[in-house]
Protein backbone atom coordinates (compact mmCIF):
# COMPACT_ATOMS: atom_id res chain seq x y z
CA UNK A 1 0.00 0.00 0.00
CA UNK A 2 1.41 3.39 -0.87
CA UNK A 3 2.09 6.09 1.69
CA UNK A 4 -0.69 8.41 0.51
CA UNK A 5 -3.27 5.66 1.01
CA UNK A 6 -1.91 4.85 4.47
CA UNK A 7 -2.14 8.53 5.36
CA UNK A 8 -5.77 8.66 4.20
CA UNK A 9 -6.59 5.61 6.30
CA UNK A 10 -5.00 7.21 9.38
CA UNK A 11 -6.91 10.41 8.70
CA UNK A 12 -10.15 8.42 8.39
CA UNK A 13 -9.49 6.71 11.72
CA UNK A 14 -8.87 10.09 13.35
CA UNK A 15 -12.09 11.48 11.86
CA UNK A 16 -14.02 8.50 13.22
CA UNK A 17 -12.55 9.08 16.70
CA UNK A 18 -13.50 12.76 16.53
CA UNK A 19 -16.98 11.80 15.38
CA UNK A 20 -17.37 9.42 18.30
CA UNK A 21 -16.29 12.16 20.73
CA UNK A 22 -18.77 14.60 19.19
CA UNK A 23 -21.56 12.05 19.55
CA UNK A 24 -20.68 11.48 23.20
CA UNK A 25 -20.63 15.24 23.78
CA UNK A 26 -24.05 15.59 22.17
CA UNK A 27 -25.47 12.79 24.33
CA UNK A 28 -24.03 14.46 27.43
CA UNK A 29 -25.64 17.79 26.54
CA UNK A 30 -28.94 16.08 25.71
CA UNK A 31 -28.87 14.46 29.17
CA UNK A 32 -28.34 17.87 30.76
CA UNK A 33 -31.20 19.29 28.71
CA UNK A 34 -33.51 16.53 29.94
CA UNK A 35 -32.51 17.26 33.55
CA UNK A 36 -33.27 20.95 33.07
CA UNK A 37 -36.63 20.18 31.44
CA UNK A 38 -37.53 17.85 34.32
CA UNK A 39 -36.59 20.53 36.85
CA UNK A 40 -38.75 23.09 35.03
CA UNK A 41 -41.68 20.64 35.00
CA UNK A 42 -41.31 20.09 38.75
CA UNK A 43 -41.32 23.85 39.30
CA UNK A 44 -44.66 24.04 37.50
CA UNK A 45 -46.13 21.29 39.68
CA UNK A 46 -45.09 22.85 42.98
CA UNK A 47 -45.55 26.61 42.88
CA UNK A 48 -45.16 27.18 46.64
CA UNK A 49 -41.71 26.35 47.96
CA UNK A 50 -38.52 25.99 45.97
CA UNK A 51 -35.17 24.86 47.32
CA UNK A 52 -31.76 24.93 45.73
CA UNK A 53 -28.84 22.74 46.74
CA UNK A 54 -25.84 24.84 47.69
CA UNK A 55 -22.94 22.64 48.66
CA UNK A 56 -24.14 20.19 51.32
CA UNK A 57 -27.31 22.14 52.26
CA UNK A 58 -30.67 23.05 50.75
CA UNK A 59 -31.61 26.73 50.74
CA UNK A 60 -35.10 28.14 50.21
CA UNK A 61 -35.04 30.18 46.99
CA UNK A 62 -37.24 32.45 44.91
CA UNK A 63 -39.06 30.39 42.26
CA UNK A 64 -38.76 33.11 39.60
CA UNK A 65 -34.98 33.28 40.00
CA UNK A 66 -34.70 29.50 39.70
CA UNK A 67 -36.87 29.49 36.55
CA UNK A 68 -34.77 32.26 34.98
CA UNK A 69 -31.57 30.40 35.82
CA UNK A 70 -32.88 27.10 34.43
CA UNK A 71 -34.19 28.73 31.24
CA UNK A 72 -30.84 30.45 30.75
CA UNK A 73 -29.00 27.14 31.21
CA UNK A 74 -31.46 25.46 28.84
CA UNK A 75 -30.73 28.05 26.16
CA UNK A 76 -26.96 27.61 26.52
CA UNK A 77 -27.17 23.81 26.42
CA UNK A 78 -29.46 23.94 23.37
CA UNK A 79 -26.95 26.15 21.55
CA UNK A 80 -24.15 23.76 22.44
CA UNK A 81 -26.18 20.81 21.14
CA UNK A 82 -26.73 22.65 17.86
CA UNK A 83 -23.02 23.43 17.54
CA UNK A 84 -22.02 19.85 18.29
CA UNK A 85 -24.58 18.54 15.78
CA UNK A 86 -23.21 20.86 13.08
CA UNK A 87 -19.68 19.68 13.83
CA UNK A 88 -20.88 16.07 13.84
CA UNK A 89 -22.47 16.50 10.41
CA UNK A 90 -19.28 18.05 8.99
CA UNK A 91 -17.22 15.18 10.38
CA UNK A 92 -19.65 12.62 8.94
CA UNK A 93 -19.44 14.23 5.51
CA UNK A 94 -15.62 14.37 5.61
CA UNK A 95 -15.43 10.76 6.76
CA UNK A 96 -17.84 9.63 4.05
CA UNK A 97 -15.82 11.38 1.32
CA UNK A 98 -12.53 10.07 2.65
CA UNK A 99 -13.94 6.56 2.96
CA UNK A 100 -15.02 6.69 -0.68
CA UNK A 101 -11.52 7.81 -1.68
CA UNK A 102 -9.94 4.99 0.30
CA UNK A 103 -12.30 2.37 -1.13
CA UNK A 104 -11.65 3.63 -4.66
CA UNK A 105 -7.91 3.60 -4.04
CA UNK A 106 -8.04 0.05 -2.70
CA UNK A 107 -10.08 -1.11 -5.71
CA UNK A 108 -7.59 0.39 -8.13
CA UNK A 109 -4.64 -1.41 -6.54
Amino acid sequence: MEKAMEEKIRELQLLEQNLQQAMMQRQNFQGRLMEIDNALEELEKNPKEVYRIVGPIMVKTNKIDVEKDLNSKKEVVSLRINNVEKNENKLKEKAKNLQEEVMKGLKDE
